[in-house]
C-alpha cells in the first residue's frame, strides 16, 4: 500500500493561511504530521479549520501534546490514538507527541509527529522516549515525523536515524534543506520508518505539480518534507 505522508512545522498558522492549506492540498498526502499547531485559545476550532480547508480530517494532538498534530484524508482509518506530554524542564517550552495507528485497507502504520526541545540535553532525552514510544505503538511498521530542531550530524538526529530510516538518505526527491524557507541552509525536519517499510521519495516537494514556491515561502517559516511509502500488508 502507497502512502504519501507530509511533515510540516506551520508556526501555529501565524502565517498565509491560504497559501498553508493550498501547500498542503498540492501535495495530496494521507497523513499530516503538524508540528507547532495551534494550542491556545480555541485551537480546536483553528485545527479543524485548518484540517477542511486541506481537504483532511482531524485525527489527534494540537493543545493536547504542546504543538504536535496527525491529519488524514478519509482513506485511513484511525484505530486508536494517544497524546503525550513528555517531562519538562524547568525553563524550557513542553514538548510532546501525538500518536496514532491507522489502517489503510490491509496495512497498518503507527504514526508519530514530534517536535523536539531546542536543549541539546533535553533532545537527546527526548529522542529515547521518542523511541520507546514508536515500540509501545506495538505495530510492525510506523513513520515518525517531526522538526528535530537537530541536523544530521547532531547526536540527537543520528540517535533516531540509527534506530529508524531517514527518508532522506533512503531515497532523496526533491529539496532537502528545510530552515528557513527564504534562504534554506540546514535540515531540521525529517520523515523516519522502521524497518520494513520502503521509501519511494523524500524531501521538500519542489517541483510537485500544484506546490508553488510563492506559497511555500509565505505559509511558514519551515519548509514541509513530503515521504511517499509503501508499507506491507
Amino acid at each position: 500500500m502507497v502512502v504519501r505522508v507530509l511533515s510540516y512545522n506551520i508556526r501555529s498558522m501565524r502565517d498565509d493561511r491560504a497559501a498553508l492549506a493550498r501547500v498542503i492540498q498540492a501535495c495530496a498526502p494521507d497523513l499530516v504530521l503538524i508540528q507547532e499547531a495551534p494550542r491556545f485559545f480555541r485551537w480546536r476550532k483553528a485545527a479543524e479549520r485548518l484540517a477542511r480547508s486541506a481537504g483532511l480530517v482531524y485525527v489527534t494532538g494540537g493543545g493536547t501534546t504542546a504543538g504536535p498534530m496527525i491529519l488524514s484524508t478519509l482513506r485511513a482509518h484511525v484505530e486508536r490514538t494517544e497524546d503525550i506530554l513528555l517531562p519538562r524542564t524547568p525553563g524550557l517550552h513542553q514538548r510532546g507527541l501525538a500518536t496514532a495507528v491507522v489502517r489503510f485497507g490491509r496495512a497498518r502504520l503507527g504514526v508519530v509527529s514530534c517536535h523536539l526541545s531546542l536543549a541539546d540535553r533535553e533532545r537527546y532525552e527526548q529522542v529515547g522516549l521518542l523511541l520507546k514510544q514508536v515500540e509501545a505503538l506495538g505495530v510492525r511498521y510506523a513513520v515518525v515525523g517531526g522538526d528535530l530542531n537537530d541536523r544530521p550530524e547532531g547526536r540527537s538526529f543520528r540517535r533516531v536515524a540509527g534506530a529508524l530510516t531517514d527518508g532522506w538518505s533512503a531515497a532523496p526527491s526533491g529539496g532537502e534543506y528545510t530552515s528557513t524557507p527564504h534562504a534554506p541552509r540546514q535540515r531540521i525536519d525529517a520523515v523516519f520508518t522502521t524497518d520494513g517499510v520502503e521509501v519511494l521519495g523524500c524531501g521538500v516537494p519542489h517541483g510537485v505539480p500544484g506546490v508553488r514556491a510563492a506559497d511555500l515561502l509565505a505559509a511558514s517559516d519551515h519548509l514541509p518534507v513530503l515521504a511517499t511509502l509503501r508499507v506491507p500488508l
